[in-house]
This record gives structure tokens, C-alpha cells and sequence, in this order.
């Protein structure tokens, strides 16, 4: 992240995810990063707290207000900011995921549209392939510089 952090923002649209229609600039996709790696800590964590042997409702869908909001919100501070919230929400999200005992590792949760899901599918879907992914947007829109 640090590297995609540096220099000139590119310029253009991201590719949509597969089944979407949501194009971004790079500074959209910033945002979105600052915001949802919080948004699932703490949405995890719920789960974790509250869950019974029942899977726990979570999450949130494309089109959730809040996270269009941050979106619209955040790709009007500058880049800097951006990058130093992404650092420090991912480090946050590290160590709550180090220190989870085998107990909250067997948490489940309930998503909209994505229906019961174990808590190692959950960090890896919301949080880690999702840092990939638009990692690999931002990459795309360097390279597709001329």
C-alpha cells in the first residue's frame, strides 16, 4: 500500500468488480479503503461478542448509504491522510486478529446477501482480499498510464 501511496494519483476509471457496475477514481478507492477495513473490525467484533451458536447478522451491501457517504466523503482529503488511516486500520485489524483465541475463531455470522459465513472466511472476504483487490485496482490504473 505504501508504494501505491506514492507519487502522482492516475488518472482514469477502475474496471467494475465482476457483477457491478461501480467505476472509481483512485482516490474513491482510497476512501473506500480507509473506511472499510474499520467498518469490518468492528463488525467482527460484534459477531464475535455476540454469538451464541446462532449466526450473528452483519455487514452491509454496495449500496449502504453509509459506506457511499465515506466513499464521497473521504476522496476529497488528501492522499496522505488516506494512506495513513489504510496503515493504521490494517495494523489495528492485525493485532485484534492475533490476539483471537481458537473460541471466537469458531464465531459465525450472518451476511445479506451472502448468508452464513465462518469468521476466517469473514477476514479473508471483507478485509484481506478485499485490500487486494483494490490494491490491484490502483495497479491497474498506474500501468494503464501512458
Amino acid at each position: 500500500m505504501a508504494e501505491l501511496a506514492r507519487g502522482e494519483l492516475p488518472a482514469g476509471l477502475t474496471e467494475p468488480d465482476p457483477g457491478a457496475s461501480e467505476r472509481w477514481e483512485a482516490k474513491q478507492v482510497w476512501a473506500h479503503m480507509a473506511e472499510f477495513v474499520g467498518y469490518w473490525h468492528d463488525q467482527l467484533e460484534a459477531v464475535i461478542r455476540d454469538f451464541d451458536g446462532a449466526p450473528v447478522p452483519f455487514g452491509r451491501v454496495k449500496t449502504d448509504a453509509g459506506r457511499i457517504g465515506s466513499i464521497e466523503m473521504g476522496r476529497h482529503r488528501p492522499l496522505a491522510e488516506l494512506a495513513a488511516d489504510v496503515e493504521r486500520s490494517v495494523d489495528r485489524f492485525a493485532d485484534f486478529t492475533r490476539m483471537l483465541d481458537d473460541a471466537a475463531w469458531q464465531a459465525q455470522g450472518l451476511h445479506p446477501t451472502l448468508g452464513v459465513m465462518a469468521l476466517p472466511r469473514m477476514v479473508d472476504r471483507f478485509v484481506v482480499s478485499h485490500l487486494d483487490e483494490h490494491a490491484d485496482q490502483l495497479e491497474g490504473l498506474r500501468t494503464a498510464q501512458p
